[in-house]
Order: structure tokens, then C-alpha cells, then sequence
């Protein structure tokens, strides 16, 4: 059956949706009146990035539709590591870096959701403040009896890592049950019956229906999303040069502009239907641009997307910048801008690495000797050249430049 509420019908039809436990009883909650629900996220960065915005995107989209959405972070649980996807097991992190973590990363869901103290604002909880008070006696008395270790090692999180001999340790094979827990404590403080996440978190999100079911008697519902890959294979969130972050201050709007602009063409439609908010009528025609007029349909994806997450006017000015730098072939001083000593001089390998470029000297090398590479528009294929102040133009900058795409300006430290 079709879902009838709001925000069912919202991700069956933008692609959000991967497993929804209990669809028909989660349609009939959500009908019913306003439900809570939350994505939990763990503090391991100060921001994150592109391969979390689909669930951001839920969060969002479950607000518009009137419900309630809250922002879980993981103040305790970063301090174990979270095992799923992953082939080793995570840097552990110290409570200051952990907390400064938390305020760089609230600072990108107030682009996203409204919080505040009605009923229907957004809530950022930290798990930390109920699991850092636990009694690891009561935790295993109330919470541990209610789980089979049979049952754990068969969830791919922890079957893959120990179908490959690598090591999962002791503090992450409980992140599960940490979870759960989350789930049952999320339920009984707020009200909370539904948790989403990325389709690799269904069987931690599943454990937690049962602990609720078991301790508090609870319905509980899960919803997972799709983890996306582009059309290429290429796992979302990262290029060659690093992350994609929401954060302008690890990331420029600019580059992150860049980023959506580049996007392949056979995922425009997807992205557009997952990452802006624009009228599916308007999505479909966008997508039915054939030829060169696709690239039309990526600069509205760039547009929406960098908007979200930076605000309009730092769409509009990435727009223009592109525009005057691809288009207008004039030196757009809203490029990215790198203070390097000029005065000792700077390897070009060098210049490509520290400007994001290029991840490695040999990747560099690689790319100028092919003639990627241009010095204020003029291609250069010596890897051995030394950057000064003798490569300054009028307007005293270096304009570097990697194929048609990434340019930046280099100006003396």
C-alpha cells in the first residue's frame, strides 16, 4: 500500500527510502499526529560531510512535514568507536576534542532544521548524558541480558571484520548495545519511536525495537536510507583530495559548489531529488535536458545544495565565480585564496599539494607531467619548477590551475 502520510510519501518518492520496519504502523503514527525521531551522529570530526547530508536530509524533510526531529550526538559513544563499515578500529578521542567536535557540528544543522522549545522544534541530545553515568553492573543486569551474542556476530558490521581476521575490539562489539540503549532512553525522554539512519545501521537500530519492546514495552519503528555511491562507484563524501565537508571552514562554499557542478550525469535526477527541496515536476524537466543543456540541470543542483548548507549568497557568489572562471576566463577573486613564502619559493608539486589539488607529490608529478596543470593559464610540464614572485601577475597573485575545473590563487605569505 501507497504510504499516506506526509513524510512517507516525501521519501518513497525523492528515493530515500530502504527498509522501513512495520510500514503500514509507522504510516498510521505518523497520520495520527506528530511523532519524534531521531539520526545519531558521533563527534570523530569538527564537521561532517557530503555522506551524511542524506540523512541530514530526513531530519529536515521529517520538520517540513510537522513532526519532531532530534539530533542525537555522540558525545559517549565516540569515546568507543563505532565498528560498522569499517576495517579497523577508530582513534580514540579526549572529552575536549570530543565537545569541540559537537559545536562545530551543531552549527551545520542550524542551516538545516529549526530549534527551539515548541513541539515541533528540532532537539540536539548527547548521549553522553546518560551513558556516562551508567553502572556497568546495572548495564549488564538491565540491558546485556537482553541480548544474544549469536545474534551479534551475525550482523555484517562484525562479520565482515572478523570474516577478513582484523581486529574488532571489546569497546566496539558493546557500541551496539550502547545503541540500543540510546534508543530506549530517546523514548522514554522524549517520546521517541522512530530512528533513521544509513541502511549499514539496520540491525543496531533493530536491536534497539527489541530492548524497547523488552524494557519498556515500547513500539518502536526503524527507517534506513540507501548508502550512496555515484554512477561511477565512487563512495559519496570523498574525492581524491579529501573530504567533501559541510563546513565552510574545512571546506570553501566555493569548492563545495565545485563539487555538486561536477556531478556525473547520470546522477543529477537522483542527486536533485535528494539533496534540494525543488518540485518534482521541475526535477523531471531538469533531468530530460539532454546533451550540454545537462550541465544546466548540475549548476541548479550546485545552486540548491551549496544554498542549504552556506546560504544563498554563498551560492550566488560560487555561481559567479565559476561563471567568471570558466565562462568568462577572468581571474574571479572569490577563487580560493593560499598565503604561500614566495620569497623562498615553492615547489610546483608542492604549490598542488597545499592547495588541495593533489593528495600526493607523485600525484602532482603525474598530473603536470600530463599537462594538467597551468600557470596562469599557461600549461606547464616541469615538476621541477620553483614558484616566486617573478609568477605574479598585475593583480599580485599566481592563478594555479588543474585541468578545466579547479583553479586557485596563490598570493606571498
Amino acid at each position: 500500500m501507497a504510504p499516506i502520510s506526509d513524510f512517507l510519501a516525501v521519501m518513497h518518492e525523492r528515493g530515500f527510502v530502504h527498509q522501513v520496519s512495520e510500514p503500514d504502523a509507522l504510516d498510521a503514527a505518523l497520520r495520527a499526529g506528530r511523532v519524534t525521531a531521531y539520526v545519531g551522529y558521533d563527534a570523530t570530526a569538527a564537521s561532517l560531510h557530503v555522506g551524511s547530508l542524506i540523512s541530514i536530509m530526513m531530519l529536515r524533510w521529517f520538520q517540513k512535514t510537522g513532526n519532531r526531529p532530534i539530533v542525537l550526538m555522540g558525545g559517549g559513544t565516540t569515546r568507543i568507536g563505532d565498528p560498522s563499515g569499517r576495517d579497523e578500529s577508530r582513534q580514540l578521542l579526549d572529552d575536549a576534542a570530543i565537545a569541540g567536535n559537537i559545536d562545530g557540528i551543531r552549527r551545520i544543522f542550524e542551516r538545516f532544521l529549526t530549534f527551539g522549545d515548541g513541539p515541533g522544534d528540532a532537539l540536539m541530545a548527547n548521549n553522553a548524558d546518560w551513558l556516562l553515568n551508567l553502572n556497568y553492573i546495572d548495564l549488564l543486569r538491565d540491558v546485556g541480558r537482553h541480548f544474544s551474542v549469536n545474534r551479534m556476530l551475525t550482523f555484517d558490521s562484525v562479520r565482515q571484520r572478523l570474516d577478513r581476521e582484523q581486529p574488532l575490539s571489546f569497546l566496539e562489539f558493546n557500541y551496539m548495545i550502547l545503541q540500543a540503549y540510546d534508543y530506549v532512553e530517546l523514548y522514554r525522554r522524549y517520546g521517541c519511536t522512530l530512528q533513521m539512519g544509513g541502511s549499514d545501521q539496520w540491525g543496531n537500530i533493530v536491536n534497539g525495537i527489541d530492548l524497547g519492546r523488552r524494557m519498556a514495552d515500547a513500539q518502536l519503528f526503524a527507517l534506513t536510507c540507501p548508502l550512496l555511491t555515484t554512477s561511477s562507484g565512487a563512495k559519496m563524501g570523498k574525492t581524491a583530495t579529501g573530504a567533501i565537508w559541510l563546513n565552510s571552514q574545512m571546506l570553501s562554499a566555493y569548492d563545495y559548489w565545485q563539487y555538486w557542478r561536477n556531478t556525473e550525469d547520470a546522477d543529477v535526477e537522483r542527486f536533485l531529488k535528494l539533496f534540494t527541496e525543488l518540485p518534482l515536476d521541475e526535477i523531471a524537466h531538469l533531468a530530460a535536458l539532454g546533451g550540454s543543456e545537462i550541465n544546466e540541470a548540475k549548476k541548479v543542483l550546485a545552486n540548491e545544495a551549496t544554498a542549504m548548507a552556506h546560504g544563498r549568497d554563498a551560492a550566488v557568489a560560487a555561481a559567479s565565480t565559476a561563471q567568471k572562471t570558466f565562462e568568462e576566463g577572468v581571474i574571479a577573486e572569490d577563487l580560493p585564496r593560499f598565503a604561500l613564502d614566495l620569497d623562498a619559493g615553492v615547489g610546483l608539486l608542492t604549490a598542488n599539494v597545499e592547495v588541495g589539488f593533489a593528495a600526493s607529490n607523485s600525484e602532482a608529478r603525474r598530473a603536470v607531467q600530463s599537462g594538467a596543470v597551468r600557470i596562469n593559464d599557461v600549461a606547464i610540464r616541469d615538476p621541477k619548477l620553483t614558484l616566486d614572485r617573478s609568477h605574479l601577475g598585475d593583480d599580485g597573485v599566481i592563478k594555479l590551475s588543474m585541468g578545466k575545473k579547479r583553479h586557485a590563487l596563490i598570493e606571498p605569505a
